[in-house]
């Protein structure tokens, strides 16, 4: 079975600093996998790469056999850890623009999503909070019938009320012969829905295996055995 992203051998440097180092990763579709490391670690630079924002220094990046470009814009669906919403925009505006530039963008799983999560669909988007702001972006990109949905801390901005419901709202809305990769440093929060789990640090992975694996080989939960590798 063709992996769904690979990376063989990638490294990033920006300058003399190494961001990404001899990076190697194999991961197949129908998989929610968190990408786990502090700040600083190479999370988001990876991330970029994989989507096509940044291109690596050395290595081959492929999502379903081909390099990120414009082909695989349509079929990968990218939360950014920054906002990108125009607030000048009303939510309608926002989510008919989407459907107009996505072939694969479902405008009623939008608004199911946003009446799911109490966002004020009628609302300009400078109107909302920075939580209903985080729910909308997050909403946007799980409405989408994606292959890989890359999501950079997606519950970084929401209260931790809201993050259950946020997580429950992701395993529902894929699809699910696709693939979810989740960084973020919210371990706990997230570990409950992980299949795989990926360690990185100094730009370099440290472990990739199976949530199950890990938790059973190392006696203990993902967050805990994280704290025990990241601690200070």
């Amino acid at each position: 079975m063709l992996d769904l992203l690979s990376l063989k051998a990638v490294s990033k440097k920006y300058g003399i600093k190494q961001a990404l180092n001899n990076v190697n990763l194999n991961i197949k579709s129908g998989k929610i996998v968190g990408l786990l490391g502090p700040n600083g670690g190479g999370k988001t630079t990876l991330i970029k790469i994989v989507v096509g924002i940044l291109k690596q220094t050395d290595g081959v990046v492929t999502i379903d056999g081909v390099e990120p470009g414009d082909i695989t814009k349509s079929y990968v669906a990218y939360l950014p850890d920054k906002d990108f919403l125009d607030e000048n925009m009303s939510i309608g505006d926002t989510i008919s623009m989407y459907a107009d530039f996505y072939n694969d963008f479902s405008s009623k799983k939008a608004y199911e999503l946003l009446e799911d999560l109490k966002v004020p669909f009628k609302s300009k988007i400078k109107t909302l909070s920075k939580g209903n702001r985080e729910k909308l972006q997050l909403i946007l990109v799980m409405s989408r019938d994606a292959r890989l949905y890359v999501l950079d801390e997606p519950i970084a901005g929401v209260d931790p009320a809201a993050r259950d419901y946020i997580l429950k709202t992701i395993i529902s809305n894929y699809n699910k012969n696709a693939t979810v990769l989740i960084s973020t440093h919210l371990i706990a929060d997230v570990e409950g829905i992980l299949d795989e789990a990926i360690f990185i640090r100094d730009g370099e992975i440290l472990l990739h295996d199976m949530a199950d694996n890990i938790r059973n080989e190392k006696g203990c939960s993902i967050d805990e055995y994280f704290r025990e590798v990241f601690k200070c």
